[in-house]
C-alpha cells in the first residue's frame, strides 16, 4: 500500500467533511406536530417556533407536541448526517466507509 496515496486520500476526506460539516451546520430542519411547527440546524440550534394560538390555553398539549416537533426535526438532521457523511466518506474508496 502506498502510504503517500492514503495520506493523499485522507487529506481530501477531511476536506470534503470540513465542507460537508459547514453545509450540515447550515441546513434548516423541520418539525411538526399538530400545527405546531420547530425549525433547528444542524447544530441542533433551534431557528423557530409557530405555535397555533389555539394551543396557548392548553399547556400541556403544548409541551407535547412541541417536544414530539422537536424530536422530529432533531431524527431528520441526523439522519441527513448520517446519509451525507456515509455518502462522502464512501466516495473516496476508502475502505470500510462505504
Amino acid at each position: 500500500m502506498d502510504f503517500g496515496k492514503l495520506m493523499e486520500q485522507a487529506s481530501r476526506m477531511q476536506e470534503s467533511l470540513g465542507r460537508l460539516e459547514d453545509e450540515l451546520n447550515a441546513t434548516v430542519y423541520e418539525g411538526s406536530s399538530n400545527g405546531l411547527t420547530v425549525k433547528i440546524n444542524g447544530k441542533m440550534e433551534c431557528q423557530e417556533i409557530h405555535i397555533p394560538e389555539e394551543m396557548m390555553d392548553d399547556r400541556e398539549m403544548l409541551e407535547d407536541v412541541l417536544r414530539i416537533a422537536f424530536n422530529q426535526a432533531s431524527e431528520k438532521a441526523d439522519e441527513d448526517r448520517n446519509s451525507r457523511i456515509r455518502s462522502t466518506a464512501g466516495g473516496l474508496g476508502i475502505p470500510g466507509l462505504r
